[in-house]
């Protein structure tokens, strides 16, 4: 069986690489080509281009890779076309994908899409598109596939593969040993894994701990720097706000500082699931470039911008987003948690039932459909 995939990004690629190595369980002679990272890669997916040539994020910031990437999706649907595998499954960046799958599947190749388009945020229109690019939607939240039902695309939730590897058990204490933190408050401030990201939300963070440490003198703060080169920014953030003294830095392990605290403070994006499924309680701020806001808030209609928002009957994350992504604010809802731990635990229980609803070993369901899908 030859299975060609198209991922884009770190989280594409991950995805890419659990779906390689279920389906070669089953299938060990299985052969996987096509845009891998270096997770997938290492799965043993032969890699024409890298996940990154697609990592192109924004509304306006894409513009000008527009050329580049529509020499690539031609390339490789001609070269497909000429070697057809038994499957082509696009994983995620649906702005390229989909057009890829669309002359994939009119030459006669099947074709499934991994992880849904936003369609029940923005450009709703877009199921059009899907119907004509993928035999299958693979869904990684369960109210998806009830969206497609009405359009007649076949859609199936396989879970969230995050959920399947957040641990059952979060040891806050040990967390907090291998940090060398006592037993007083910790929150966890996450800036972003992206320079820009960092340059417009690491300010505010590190402005919104000084005012919490203002208000809990005994607080301790823990950020994950994503990247090495992201260290000196956020260094010279925390030297500019006058906190530097209360962090500690750790070169990644995100899960590692989240477990170890009693709020999480971060940039809004899939690390707010993150902390959800480790059952932590979370603020969420986020900034844009004032054009790519002005645009996003003509196209996406949702009241909450957080997953574990759209996932609960109520929202539990509180949002500081754009011209709200004040320090003052933000730190007041810090301290609020912080001062509240029967809030902190009834969030924390619903984050765990959250947890199992979305924990169904989504390797493996995908591999299923997957197969099922090149064998009909």
């Amino acid at each position: 069986m030859k299975i060609g995939l198209v991922a884009g990004e770190a989280s594409g690629d991950v995805l890419g690489a659990g779906l390689i190595r279920a389906v070669r369980a089953r299938i060990p002679n299985a052969v996987f080509e096509g845009v891998a990272g270096p997770e997938m890669t290492a799965a043993g997916c032969e890699q024409w281009e890298p996940s990154e040539s697609l990592a192109v994020m924004g509304i306006v910031e894409p513009l000008a890779h527009i050329p580049r990437l529509l020499r690539l999706r031609r390339g490789l649907a001609k070269r497909w076309r000429e070697s057809p595998p038994d499957v082509f499954i696009g994983i995620d960046a649906p702005d390229f994908n989909l057009g890829l799958e669309i002359k994939l599947r009119k030459a006669g190749i099947k074709t499934a899409h991994y992880v849904s388009p936003s369609i029940w945020a923005w450009r709703p229109g877009r199921v059009k598109k899907v119907k004509k690019a993928a035999d299958r939607v693979l869904c990684i939240l369960p109210f998806e596939p009830a969206l497609y039902e009405g359009h007649g695309v076949k859609a199936v939730f396989v879970g969230h593969p995050k959920a399947h590897e957040a641990p059952e058990i979060v040891d806050m204490e040990a967390a907090r040993l291998r940090l060398g933190l006592d037993a007083g408050e910790v929150v966890a401030v996450m800036p972003g894994s992206r320079s820009g990201e960092v340059s417009r939300i690491g300010g505010i963070v590190a402005a919104a701990a000084r005012e919490v440490f203002a208000a809990r003198p005994g607080v301790r703060f823990v950020t994950p720097v994503a990247m090495p080169k992201l260290r000196p920014m956020i260094e010279q953030q925390l030297d500019e706000a006058g906190v530097a003294e209360q962090f500690i830095l750790l070169d990644g392990d995100s899960e590692l500082a989240m477990s170890a605290a009693d709020v999480v403070l971060q940039a809004s994006g899939t690390a707010v699931l993150e902390a959800a499924l480790l059952r932590k309680p979370t603020v969420a701020t986020y900034r844009v470039s004032p054009l790519t806001y002005w645009i996003a808030r003509r196209l996406v209609k949702l009241e909450h911008f957080t997953l574990p928002n759209l996932l609960t009957e109520q929202p539990l994350v509180p949002e500081f987003m754009q011209q709200n992504a004040l320090p003052g604010p933000i730190a007041a809802e810090v301290v609020a948690l912080l001062d509240d731990p029967e809030r902190r635990r009834s969030i924390s229980e619903r984050f765990d039932r959250l947890r199992a609803e979305l924990a169904l070993d989504a390797d493996q369901h995908a591999a299923d459909s997957v197969i099922e899908l090149a064998r009909r």
